[in-house]
Order: C-alpha cells, then sequence, then structure tokens
C-alpha cells in the first residue's frame, strides 16, 4: 500500500510558501515516521515547493509513503534549468533580486534537496519546466492501514 498526497503550488504565492511541506511534514509525523525520516523529506518538500514558487508559474508537489521510504515529486510548468549541473552548485542562484531580498533563492535549493535524499533525480527542458524526485530510504516508512485525512491510498 502507497500513501499519496498531492499539492496545486502557484508560481510567486510567497503567502502559501511552506503550506505543503508543512502539512506532508505534519502527515508523516502522523502515521508515525521517525523524527530524523521526517526531518528530511520535510527539507527536501519545502526546498522543491519553493523553486516551485521561486521560479515556475505553476507546480504540484507530491509525496508518497511505501514501505520503502518515502518518494518526494515535485514537477513544474516554468522557464526550466539550461544548465542543471551549474543548478546544482551551493550558492548559485538565478532568483531576481526582489526575490533575494526577502530572504529566499539563496542557491541551496537543490543541494539541499540532493543533501537529504538517498535517491534523487532531476531533469528539466527549457522553457517548459523541471521535475525532480527524491526518495527518503526508511523502514519506518510503513504506512498505516488507515490513512490520515487528506491521504490517497493506492
Amino acid at each position: 500500500m502507497t500513501l499519496e498526497m498531492s499539492y496545486d503550488i502557484n508560481g510567486g504565492d510567497f503567502a502559501a510558501a511552506g503550506e505543503a511541506a508543512t502539512k506532508i511534514k505534519r502527515a508523516l509525523k502522523q502515521i508515525g515516521v521517525d523524527t530524523q525520516t521526517t526531518r528530511r523529506a520535510a527539507i527536501i518538500a519545502y526546498e522543491a515547493e519553493m523553486n516551485i514558487i521561486i521560479h515556475a508559474y505553476r507546480g504540484t508537489l507530491q509525496a508518497r509513503v511505501s514501505p520503502e521510504g518515502i518518494e518526494i515529486l515535485a514537477e513544474d510548468e516554468g522557464p526550466g534549468i539550461p544548465d542543471i549541473e551549474l543548478a546544482m552548485q551551493e550558492g548559485y542562484s538565478t532568483a531576481p533580486e526582489r526575490i533575494r531580498e526577502m530572504g529566499f533563492g539563496a542557491g541551496m535549493g537543490l543541494p539541499n534537496m540532493k543533501r537529504f535524499s538517498d535517491e534523487f533525480h532531476i531533469t528539466s527542458e527549457v522553457g517548459r519546466g523541471t521535475k525532480v524526485r527524491a526518495v527518503v530510504s526508511s523502514p519506518s516508512a510503513i504506512p498505516p492501514t488507515i490513512p490520515p485525512a487528506g491521504w490517497s491510498v493506492d
């Protein structure tokens, strides 16, 4: 059994920044995922959510919990990343100055997502968008028989 949450994220919606990641973190705690695994998944989800808000027009953030671990999927419609290797370097950012003045866009989102993942994959197409898949493996990520409110079951 796999439990899944999915959130639509609007680019530029800083008023809602962090809401999806917070809901994912809360749900992981609710189903009994250990603290360290929950923390790692929440960081990945937050960074993915912020990347959509900062860089894309819109996107989705999903979390899937299975006995093998937690999979975070972020897919956006946006300008895409022309040089993924460069974008993965700590401190590199294409965030506009107005975003940096708000305290975001320090160029740590993708590196942090990779750092806290056991598996990390990113693809991007310039002019279309970016897809990120990050997995946190955990023997404790076993979903309960009855999922919490807001979760769907496959």
